[in-house]
């Protein structure tokens, strides 16, 4: 590792198959935290092998356990990545040089490049879907949201022109599976907020999904694969608003 001051902090859960890659791309900072919350595979053991500082913590969502990350670092900058995320040797380069100047901005933008299917998806809304990332760390936050957390920061943003890579899914079925589970969370977390919906809003907002992936933001020209994703679009919104009037159907009968 490097002088750099530069803290790395991962969140994980079981990622023995992605989390050495992502490591092998922060190898060369100051400081990499990883907070873990119960990996019953072989996650604990990389980690060990690029950082002494592997915590093990409860599951109370990724809004609060990302804060809880960020707590533990150290050093005047942070960098927050997934273990599914990489950083390129130009995003590697543009964060040094950001760190030894004299910039004034509290954290910065990052684009992401997502890769799914052996394609890059540059379209469907996919890309850049920029991130705030690189953050000073007296001077962010992050929100307490169970899923879909973000960064809150005092001060001014900037972007980075460099972007990071990301594998969110492993195969289609991977794919199906994460958005039967998110799309779970946000139904209760609607619910729980008093949301309701109508039937012909949850037909129009899954058709407009669609077709705002597809069409809008160009996911044609993605081919079958931009297909997929704009199909994948719509249907994690239709499930997240059935879910959400089934919470109300078991609410009502009893």
């Amino acid at each position: 590792m490097n002088n750099y001051p530069l803290s790395i902090i991962i969140i994980t859960k079981n990622e023995q198959e992605t989390i050495r890659d992502c490591l092998e791309s922060v190898s060369w900072a100051k400081e990499i935290i990883i907070l873990d919350s119960g990996s019953t595979d072989l996650t604990e053991s990389i980690c060990r092998e690029y950082t002494d500082k592997f915590f093990i913590k409860d599951w109370p969502g990724f809004g609060e356990q990302k804060q809880r990350a960020l707590d533990l670092a150290s050093q005047m900058w942070v960098f927050s990545i997934d273990a599914d995320e990489r950083l390129t040797s130009d995003l590697k380069e543009e964060i040094i040089s950001i760190i030894e100047s004299d910039r004034q901005e509290s954290g910065f933008y990052v684009p992401r490049l997502s890769h799914y299917l052996g394609k890059e998806i540059r379209y469907a809304g996919w890309y850049p879907d920029y991130v705030i990332r690189l953050v000073r760390s007296q001077k962010a936050r992050f929100t307490d949201d169970k899923i879909h957390e973000r960064i809150i920061l005092d001060g001014k943003v900037g972007r980075l022109s460099s972007h990071m890579l990301h594998y969110p899914y492993k195969n289609i079925e991977h794919h199906i599976q994460k958005i039967n589970l998110y799309s779970s969370i946000s139904a209760l977390i609607l619910f729980e907020k008093g949301k309701r919906i109508s039937w012909a809003m949850i037909f129009t907002k899954s058709m407009f999904s669609f077709l705002r992936s597809y069409f809008i933001k160009r996911g044609f020209l993605g081919g079958w694969v931009g297909l997929i994703v704009s199909c994948s679009s719509a249907i994690s919104v239709y499930l997240k608003y059935l879910k959400l009037k089934e919470h109300h159907r078991k609410k009502n009968k009893i």
